[in-house]
């Protein structure tokens, strides 16, 4: 009989790997380097042939795009609230929601419903919410006495994009939620015995048990949050398509717009890029100082 050959770990793992490997690839690194070729290019969507621009996509979208500016400063600001608003809410939730009492179980499954509704459902919802004629926000201001506090939520440019980011919260706040209860719901009771032993009150536990415990769920949360909020597109393009004004637009909304609605392939290209390129720059280093913190604690 033949002698059988042993595979190395190595090989036996990256021979495991491979057919995911080969999918990632093929569906995500090749579309993203596809994209940076584009982004280099002068393309209509239309013609089998490119031209090849240089830095022109870049340097237009930079000097001579008047929108470029306005989603990307929108997109800053959508992004630092993302990360503030929604996530406290989900944190004092979770704190509420992890008790040991009758009712505790359905109201969790209450505030997670928002998070599997597909986001342009949820931005038809509030489309209609925030009607200025039939919309049931005004319609309760309306009935409260409060005619005066009546706005056209989604028509102003002053509002229309907090508006629109209340709706985003009131989607994202559950998904957060089951991650945060997911840590406390890990924090070992023994710990918290022991600290209150040692003569720790309710912030010294919560400082410096809970909160230890959480560090993973935070971790996964704020990365997940700017990883979200930096390419939010769906909710703004259902609720306002950018508008009024462009006074709502995003720079992943901004990238769709110039690529499939005005057919510039390679300046819609060329944003998509840059927001690569600041994602990786806030997320990248983010994660590498969390990770080097938690070293010691191992």
């Amino acid at each position: 009989m033949p002698a059988r050959t042993s595979l190395s770990p190595v090989t036996t793992g990256w021979l495991m790997l491979s057919p995911a490997l080969c999918v990632y690839l093929l569906f995500a690194v090749y579309p993203m380097f596809d994209v940076l070729v584009m982004s280099f290019s002068s393309w209509n969507g239309l013609t089998a042939d490119s031209a090849f621009a240089g830095w022109d996509n870049y340097r237009w979208v930079t000097t001579q795009d008047p929108v470029f500016w306005t989603a990307l400063w929108n997109t800053i600001a959508w992004t630092l609230l993302a990360l503030i608003v929604p996530n406290l809410l989900a944190f004092a939730l979770a704190l509420s929601l992890n008790q040991r009492l009758p009712g505790v179980a359905p109201l969790q499954v209450i505030f997670y419903l928002p998070v599997i509704i597909a986001s342009i459902a949820v931005a038809t919802i509030w489309k209609w919410m925030y009607d200025p004629f039939f919309g049931l926000l005004n319609a309760t201001l309306t009935g409260a006495g409060l005619s005066g506090w009546i706005l056209d939520w989604l028509g102003d440019r002053q509002v229309a994009l907090w508006s629109v980011f209340a709706a985003h919260v009131w989607q994202s706040v559950g998904f957060a939620m089951v991650l945060f209860l997911a840590g406390l719901q890990s924090v070992s009771p023994t710990l918290i015995e022991a600290a209150r032993i040692d003569g720790a009150g309710r912030w010294g536990v919560f400082r410096h048990v809970t909160l230890h415990a959480l560090r993973p769920s935070i971790v996964v949360v704020v990365a997940l949050s700017l990883i979200n909020s930096l390419k939010a597109f769906d909710i703004v393009y259902g609720m306002t398509g950018g508008g009024p004004a462009q006074s709502t637009q995003m720079l992943a909304m901004w990238a769709y717009s110039q690529a499939m609605q005005l057919g510039n392939f390679g300046r819609g290209a060329a944003i998509s890029v840059i927001l690569l390129g600041i994602t990786l720059v806030i997320v990248i280093p983010y994660l590498r100082w969390m990770l080097k913190t938690e070293e010691p604690a191992r």
